[in-house]
């Protein structure tokens, strides 16, 4: 955004209100999984939307603000834990108590147009300007006792809006967000139900009796020094987000030997590429242990968890790689594939029984976090499908990454029109500088 758009730029917000289940819903508490209150998870995690004014006749007099407001409370009849808050009993242990009292929402009004903000390519992340979009209603960013979910539905000038949000981790990982989403839009269109109705049974990831850790969980290792492996004088953090079509998949795979430029996953490859020149732009000390968690989506049947369609919990597993900064740094880009694709491949339903049991067991500690770099990928997610009756989004995503965590989020290059995938990069300023001199010595051979 340039700086005289980000002058002119101005919201207006009306005061944030409760909104409730549109019916009386069940007052009960209920238990959260040992893979929701890993501390990993106990944060807020952001999503934007933004969509174009459909001046079509069907769309006519019809407001965003009052359909995604009404098509929410609908929405929290099924969803209704949502609904509720957040407490913690022994053992660090998560519960819910389905009480009704509402998520935050907020109407809000910018003098600004969708067009103005494409042409600053400022849709795309990082957003400069979040915090107008999502407003931090004070006391409401607590784990415990505040509200699970806050939304902004903000009017542009031209008749499209933005849709921000934040949602508290513990409740849904991302598949599960945007079931949500789509329940919201199946109330927006008229639905007297959502399309695929929710399933709680979080007790399917209940520890074993006994619980038994039969698993290394690196994410998870002991840590005297918990800081991040950063210069403590980089106090400035730089956003940027970083484009990778064709040919850039391309340069990155005639890099490798052939057994492992035909086997390796576009995850797989992005994701040593990306934590190599994260690990040498932060000049991590040789000898430091370095690490990359990859987020595995343990739906379906591949890991034998027997979740059912409509389960809305966290259901990813995280197995970790681990290297010496120094070996990252020096040894060839297949180095760093080998080992995200050995430890990719790690992943099994003995893996998470392990990893759900190793929660039990240790009382839900602090993840490692010195040298960690964690990857999610949202490509197949479905959130740039996410359509109110406007149309599907200009961009839907995360805003931006957060200070050891990025995504992987689908998106059209505007200029030549092809898919690739960005990923959103939070670094120090002078590590910044240092990331992309190595990407672009990956990325141009």
């Amino acid at each position: 955004m340039s700086s005289k758009l980000r002058q002119l730029f101005s919201v207006i917000r009306k005061t944030p209100e409760l909104i409730g289940p549109a019916r009386p819903t069940a007052r009960v508490i209920k238990q959260l999984s040992n893979l929701d209150d890993q501390q990993c998870v106990r944060f807020q995690i952001p999503m934007i939307f933004f969509y174009k004014n459909d001046p079509s006749p069907a769309m006519e007099g019809k407001d965003p603000v009052t359909v995604i407001r009404e098509a929410l409370s609908k929405a929290l009849t099924f969803y209704y834990p949502l609904a509720g808050r957040l407490k913690e009993v022994s053992n660090r242990k998560l519960m819910v108590d389905c009480n009704g009292e509402g998520v935050l929402f907020t109407e809000a009004e910018a003098n600004i147009t969708l067009e103005q903000l494409e042409v600053g390519d400022a849709v795309r992340p990082p957003c400069p300007y979040l915090h107008e979009l999502l407003y931090n209603v004070p006391g409401s960013e607590g784990i415990l006792g505040c509200p699970l979910l806050l939304i902004q539905v903000t009017r542009l000038a031209c008749g499209g809006f933005i849709l921000a949000l934040r949602l508290n981790h513990t409740m849904c990982d991302a598949f599960a967000l945007l079931q949500f989403m789509k329940a919201i839009e199946d109330m927006a269109k008229g639905a007297n139900e959502p399309s695929l109705l929710p399933v709680w049974e979080r007790e399917l990831l209940s520890p074993r009796i006994p619980p038994k850790i039969t698993c290394t969980h690196h994410e998870y290792d002991d840590q005297t020094d918990s800081t991040l492996a950063m210069n403590p004088n980089d106090h400035i953090i730089n956003h940027k987000s970083f484009y990778f079509g064709p040919k850039e998949i391309t340069a990155l795979r005639n890099q490798l030997p052939q057994h492992l430029r035909d086997g390796c996953s576009t995850f797989e490859l992005l994701t040593a590429c990306i934590w190599r020149c994260r690990t040498m732009a932060l000049q991590i000390d040789p000898d430091e242990i370095v690490r990359v968690t990859c987020c595995v989506n343990i739906r379906g049947t591949k890991y034998n968890m027997m979740l059912p369609n409509g389960y809305y919990g966290n259901a990813i597993a995280t197995p970790t790689a681990c290297s010496t900064a120094g070996d990252l740094s020096k040894y060839s880009l297949a180095y760093a594939v080998d080992l995200v694709k050995k430890v990719k491949a790690t992943a099994s339903e003995e893996y998470v029984r392990s990893l759900i049991d190793f929660m039990e067991i240790r009382g839900r500690p602090m993840p490692a976090v010195k040298g960690s770099f964690v990857v999610s990928d949202i490509t197949r997610g479905g959130f740039e499908e996410v359509d109110f009756g406007w149309g599907k989004p200009v961009y839907a995503g995360p805003p931006e990454a957060v200070l050891f965590m990025s995504f992987y989020i689908k998106y059209q290059n505007k200029d030549s029109g092809e898919y690739g995938t960005l990923v959103p990069i939070c670094l120090p300023l002078r590590a910044m500088e240092k990331f992309e001199e190595e990407l672009k010595k990956m990325t141009l051979q």
